[in-house]
């Protein structure tokens, strides 16, 4: 039986949610982050939709509920996804692997691009969940926790395997059993979000960054370190630098993380917590070391020589926006073969080759190359075996914990 979860968002959980709708990974597009033209803050709901988005009791986590699948007589799919989450080619032509796979399999996909942020999508397809109802989308993409959510409501339905070759085959190693759904019965990743140490060389003017103990601690670099607002990034690495593992930390190894950031914000050593915008700070050198998400460090390499990154020894944080079919979806089977289809090396490599997230595919170097051989040769974005091994997830959160958590992370960033 599902815990109760409450109805209303704590006080704490609305103050995270504030700060990823103003500088969090809400707060930009995610292919625009850098284009000063239109990057900007994309329009949100607002904090009234957020008492929508309080979650009743469940019972079965047993698999969801499906629907008649309609997919031989209906040859359609509707797939939800972020803005600026798929394909254009060279020539601005958008979405050119769905356009592949509609040649090849017949089926017309409907693209939505209404995902704007975790929590107030939630609050659009909530109701028709809540109440068993189609909410008119075959695929959905979430990020992990609030997946791990849906998950463990009932409200996605389990993945028929044999529809699913590729997918099984080739999803990497460092996505195959998250704790909210070992063995991916439910879910597969769309694209990885790693969250690394970035620098610019000319700010650091000689100074050696190899660790987060190392922008903590060197008073050469005081009130030029910038952390993320995002908790589980930030809290994450700090754990890490500590010698604890994200995927099994307990609340106190938490609060003796948290303590150890305390001490650096007093000591000024931190120029600010930030979402996206340290992008700005980082290249004009303002900042001269910050925790950063690597599909922001591909993006200004590209234009600045200066930005480097760097993997510590002891890890780096690792999460995912993921696939899954909501309750009552009507064409299982066709969004089972489009997903299956985005784990092909080929579609996979054309997905990468634009978006410069991480790409959870095994085996699309050679296609990835074909397109741009710098992608295909780029760790953040086709991380090597090592660089793999040193991946951590940060592990599911009780509806007790997040609320601790994220109360205390507000603290500590002033929120």
């Amino acid at each position: 039986m599902e815990q109760y979860e409450p109805d209303r968002l704590s006080s704490a959980q609305e103050a995270a949610i504030r700060r990823s709708f103003r500088d969090g990974r809400a707060a930009l597009t995610r292919r625009s982050l850098l284009r000063a033209s239109t990057g900007g803050a994309l329009a949100v709901g607002g904090l009234g939709a957020l008492s929508a988005c309080g979650i009743p009791a469940a019972g079965n986590t047993e698999g969801g509920v499906s629907a008649e699948d309609r997919s031989a007589k209906e040859r359609t799919v509707a797939f939800s996804n972020w803005t600026e989450y798929m394909d254009v080619d060279d020539s601005g032509r958008r979405h050119p692997t769905l356009e592949a796979f509609t040649r090849r399999t017949g089926i017309k996909v409907t693209y939505t691009e209404d995902i704007n942020d975790n929590t107030e999508f939630f609050g659009k397809i909530k109701p028709q969940l809540a109440a068993g109802q189609d909410t008119g989308r075959d695929i959905i993409v979430l990020t992990d926790w609030l997946a791990a959510r849906l998950i463990r409501l009932g409200w996605v339905q389990k993945l028929d395997a044999s529809h699913l070759p590729h997918a099984f085959a080739n999803v990497a190693s460092s996505y195959r059993t998250p704790d909210w759904d070992p063995g991916r019965a439910y879910s597969y990743p769309w694209q990885g979000i790693a969250t690394v140490i970035a620098y610019n060389r000319k700010a650091l003017d000689g100074v050696e960054v190899r660790t987060l103990s190392d922008l903590l601690d060197n008073p050469k670099l005081k009130g030029r370190v910038g952390l993320l607002t995002e908790m589980r990034d930030t809290m994450g690495m700090a754990l890490l630098d500590m010698g604890k593992d994200p995927r099994s930390f307990s609340a106190d190894d938490y609060d003796a993380a948290l303590a150890r950031l305390q001490k650096t914000v007093d000591k000024g050593q931190i120029r600010r917590f930030t979402g996206n915008d340290y992008t700005a700070d980082l290249a004009k050198g303002d900042l001269a070391a910050c925790v950063a998400w690597a599909g922001d460090v591909v993006q200004l390499q590209a234009d600045n020589p200066d930005i480097g990154f760097v993997i510590p020894d002891s890890g780096y944080m690792l999460s995912s926006d993921n696939l899954l079919i909501p309750n009552k979806a009507r064409h299982k089977t066709n969004a089972e073969r489009l997903i299956d289809y985005y784990f092909e090396p080929r579609p996979a490599a054309q997905l990468a080759a634009y978006i410069n997230f991480v790409c959870p595919v095994d085996g699309v170097k050679d296609e990835l190359a074909k397109l741009d051989e710098d992608a295909a040769n780029n760790p953040l974005i086709l991380p090597d075996q090592d660089m793999q091994a040193k991946s951590r997830a940060f592990r599911s959160l009780s509806s007790e914990e997040e609320t601790a958590f994220e109360g205390k992370f507000a603290k500590l960033t002033g929120a």
